[in-house]
């Protein structure tokens, strides 16, 4: 079980995440919704351990992010929202390098670059792929490790139809195998057909939380977003 406990984020003259509370189980998907500056990432920067909560506490099966760290981040798997890979290495030397630091075996190198469609593209720089590609190699660092919990920023950014419906079908599978998931996304079909939860959020603060039916995804799509339309800065199409 992963525990969400009250926890918010506070710099001296602003508020960038209000407390909040969730919690997941194996196999379950929440879904961050809300526009630039809603809180999203800064949410997952503090469930991932990069940045430390003002207040309240994180745990997953009983390990505290807090009080048993190493533990914890043993079990998490991160994929950022930005590239900042350096651009001389070799698409198979970044994973390689990330595998290293996780003691992964070398053949599960190969075998998520398949999976992200970029075993082809091993030996080419990472400077010289484009926005897609490089947003596949950061979502193969996050599948490396095998993670019981997945944590994900806007991993749909800069991805095409094709790979889009290859990253939910990568996630029904992980779901399927009880990954616990956790992402933010502005891509309103996606959260409905990924999300269990979805969480609205704005300024900070959470304004909506939605259980899925999972009964009919294009009418749960369409209600995500009327919902999201009506937010401040929310988006005028489903992608």
């Amino acid at each position: 079980m992963f525990v969400v406990q009250n926890i918010s984020k506070k710099y001296k003259h602003h508020v960038a995440l209000a407390p909040m509370s969730f919690e997941a189980d194996s196999g379950d998907c929440v879904v961050l919704c809300g526009g630039n500056g809603a809180g999203k990432s800064t949410l997952i920067d503090m469930l991932s351990g990069i940045s430390i909560p003002s207040s309240g506490t994180v745990s997953f099966n009983e390990l505290s992010l807090e009080k048993n760290r190493k533990e914890y981040l043993s079990q998490i798997s991160y994929m950022p929202d930005d590239f900042f890979a350096q651009g001389h290495l070799k698409v198979k030397e970044f994973l390689s390098f990330y595998g290293s630091l996780r003691k992964i075996p070398t053949n599960r190198i190969d075998e998520v670059l398949s999976i992200v469609g970029l075993l082809e593209k091993k030996n080419v720089k990472v400077n010289q792929l484009s926005k897609g590609m490089r947003q596949r190699l950061l979502f193969g660092q996050a599948l490396l490790p095998e993670a019981k919990v997945i944590l994900l920023d806007e991993p749909t950014n800069g991805l095409d139809p094709y790979w889009i419906n290859q990253f939910v079908q990568i996630m029904k599978k992980l779901k399927e195998q009880g990954t616990i998931i956790i992402f933010s996304t502005h891509m309103m079909d996606v959260a409905a057909e990924l999300g269990d939860r979805i969480i609205f959020l704005e300024s900070g603060k959470v304004v909506k939380e939605l259980e899925n039916p999972h009964d009919n995804v294009q009418e749960f799509t369409f209600k995500l977003l009327t919902m999201y339309r009506e937010m401040k800065g929310g988006p005028n199409t489903v992608s």
